[in-house]
């Protein structure tokens, strides 16, 4: 299996701390996360590319933040392969009624709808890639916030399913990935709580990444 990833071309990774992971800080420039390990998975896999691979992940961002770095840190790049994946800080946002900007999930769609459009109006041969949002849990206990997370989740799922249709783009279903391997593993198994993965997590991110654009 190989990638359709030509050697010259960028490949750009955007999206909150799972994508950051460190890229900012000691783990520059690609952080510690599936970003890296895609990008080394690539390299043992096909070393005869040369891929100028870039990580804008940001801890703590969303879908607005996203949409008011776009310029700056998605089209300025041209990638020829693109990446988004972004949803949880959204969704928390949402159930937290203290927040003061909450993005529930019609203007959680709106947002994406934005950033995508303006992706197609400027990059129209780029190759895009979303990766839904998930949370490590099986929490069944009706007041838990666990619980109201993995509630809320499909509806913002289905926004980043209905959108990969829409823009006809790659779709990495990272959620139903990991409620898969739940069946067989806890969850820390894959990361420490719901939301961050450890070492093995975001090996299955990567995996994930790389058979989406092999295909």
């Amino acid at each position: 299996m190989a990638t359709k990833i030509r050697s010259g071309q960028t490949v750009l990774f955007i999206g909150d701390s799972i994508t950051d992971c460190g890229r900012r800080a000691g783990e520059r420039p690609l952080g510690g996360g599936y970003v890296k390990l895609f990008t080394d998975l690539l390299t043992i896999r096909e070393p005869a590319k040369r891929v100028n691979v870039i990580n804008k992940g940001i801890g703590g961002d969303n879908v607005i933040g996203l949409r008011n770095r776009w310029t700056d840190d998605v089209l300025r790049h041209a990638p020829d392969w693109l990446s988004i994946k972004i949803g949880i800080n959204d969704l928390h946002g949402a159930l937290n009624e203290a927040h003061p900007d909450p993005i529930p999930p019609r203007r959680y769609a709106e947002a994406y709808t934005e950033i995508l459009e303006r992706t197609r109006d400027a990059l129209p041969k780029c190759r895009i890639l979303l990766i839904d949002p998930f949370y490590l849990s099986t929490e069944r206990a009706a007041t838990s916030f666990r619980r109201a997370v993995l509630d809320l989740l499909p509806e913002y799922l289905a926004v980043v399913h209905r959108l990969s249709r829409q823009f006809d783009t790659g779709l990495v279903k990272t959620h139903g990935l990991f409620q898969k391997l739940l069946k067989h593993h806890e969850a820390d198994t894959f990361c420490p709580e719901p939301v961050h993965p450890n070492a093995t997590g975001h090996l299955a991110i990567a995996e994930a990444v790389y058979a989406a654009w092999s295909r």
